[in-house]
Formats: C-alpha cells, structure tokens, sequence
C-alpha cells in the first residue's frame, strides 16, 4: 500500500503556526520523521485558502523548499487552488508527484487535469461533483465516470489517477464508512486500471480513541481494494497493519514486504 504522510497539513494549528512565522526547523522534523517512518510521499498542503493569493503562493514556495532540502521522498501537492498549484509544481523539482485533487466540477477538471497531464503526474480525483459529497455508491460513481472520460480524453491513463471515494466521518452518519467500502469496491470493478486512496484519519472525526478506528478501517479498506491511504505514518501500528494489509490480500508476493518489516523492527502489535 502506498503511503501519502498526513502531517504537513496547515489544518492542523501548529503546522499553521510554523508556516506562518517561517518555522523551518519545525517543517523539516516533521518531514524528516514522516520519511524515516516509512511514507512513500509527503503531503504539503499550506492551508485552505486564507489570506492573499500572495502569502498562500509564498507558503507553498517556501514549504516545497524547505522539504526538498530535507529529505528526496517525492510529493503530493495539496490545495483547493488551482493557482497554488501551479506555483508549487514551479518549485517543484521531482519527477515523481501527486496531485491533490480534481473532481468532476467541469471548471476544476479543466484547470487542474492540463496541469497533471502535463507533468505526468499523478491525479487524486474525489468522487463528487457540483452537488457536493453525494451520500451513495452510485452518484460517486457517476462522478468517477465523468473524471475519467475527461482524463481520458488529455491522453492521461487509468494508472496516473488515484480516485478517492471520499470518508466521511461515521459519528455523524454510521452507514457511511460502508458507502465509502463499496465505493472502493465498485471503483475497482469499474476501472481496474486505476488506483484508490483514502484520507484514513475523516473516518473517526468526532469519535474517542480515533488510532483504534482509523486502523480498522484500514485493514477494512484494504481488503476492499484501497491502494493508499493518507495517514500519519509515525502511527507505527497503522504502519504495520498496512502491511498486513498487503500481504493478507495477495499484493505482497511470499509474505515478503512483511518478513522484511519484521526483520528491520518495524512490525508492532
């Protein structure tokens, strides 16, 4: 399972403080500990869209600096704006990258699908439209179609996207994290091409001793075919199960990734 690092989130108030006040020790710990911990990408998302277009071009600049000076794990860039974006991806100087996110709002996919076929990267699409988070498998769905015919039609492959079939946190609606599995499912099925990834931490939003819930989901996502969750990989249990994961549901060939993670100490139950 591919792993996308959580933690260099302005939603969260200390990485906005560091962000703000230039913090560059605080960002390059937490990238360096995400990357140590095993993420196979960093997510950098400067915030959600306060201040001035200026200040949030900064913050992104600035981040994408100071975490390519810190460690060479490739990234996800993160934002609601099309234009922070792009001035991330000017800053930018891997090969490989994700883009976060597209969905199937005609004036989001025309701005941001160019950009991610361009760079060849890979798209994170959510599974919604102009009507907002739908509450069913089948309008999700209906939005991944909408994403994919476009894609398809900038020369992008099934591969280069990443479809989010969107959590929703079960303290506020129960039978959501079974919409969001059989999404995954029905995604899978529809475009086995594709990939699938889950912001893990939205399930338990609300709800005491979130770690417990987050990680039963995953192994629960996993089994439904979820190829990569946003996470916070110094979560070493999470880390673990996602190992797990992989290897209870045939991706992990001869057990191999898990014995090589038990071996290295980084299995813990």
């Amino acid at each position: 399972m591919l792993i996308i690092g959580e933690n260099i989130n302005a939603s969260n108030q200390a990485v906005a403080a560091a962000i703000a006040g230039r913090d560059r020790e605080f960002v390059e710990r937490l990238a360096r500990a995400q990357a140590e911990a095993g993420a196979d990408f960093i997510d950098v998302n400067a915030g959600a869209g306060k201040g001035a277009l200026e200040e949030q071009t900064a913050s992104i600049e600035w981040l994408i600096d100071v975490i390519q000076a810190t460690t060479d794990k490739p990234l996800a860039i993160d934002s609601d704006s099309p234009a922070i974006i792009v001035a991330a991806l000017r800053k930018y100087r891997g090969e490989r990258m994700i883009i976060n996110s597209v969905t199937a709002e005609p004036e989001r996919l025309a701005s941001v699908g160019p950009l991610a076929a361009e760079r060849q990267a890979w798209l994170v699409a959510l599974a919604m439209g102009t009507e907002g988070i739908p509450d069913n498998v089948e309008q999700r769905l209906a939005a991944c179609d909408v994403v994919m015919e476009y894609l398809s039609g900038l020369g992008m492959t099934a591969d280069q996207v990443f479809f989010d079939p969107l959590v929703l946190p079960i303290a506020v609606d129960s039978s959501q994290g079974l919409v969001t599995l059989r999404t995954i499912e029905q995604i899978k099925s529809r475009y086995p091409g594709a990939r699938t990834v889950v912001g893990l931490s939205n399930i338990s939003y609300g709800l005491p001793n979130r770690k417990l819930v987050n990680r039963a989901f995953l192994l629960m996502a996993a089994y439904a075919g979820l190829d990569a969750a946003i996470l916070d990989p110094l979560d070493a249990k999470a880390m673990s199960l996602a190992k797990v994961g992989d290897m209870l549901t045939g991706k992990d060939t001869f057990c191999k990734g898990y014995i090589r993670a038990y071996r290295q100490g980084v299995i813990v139950d």
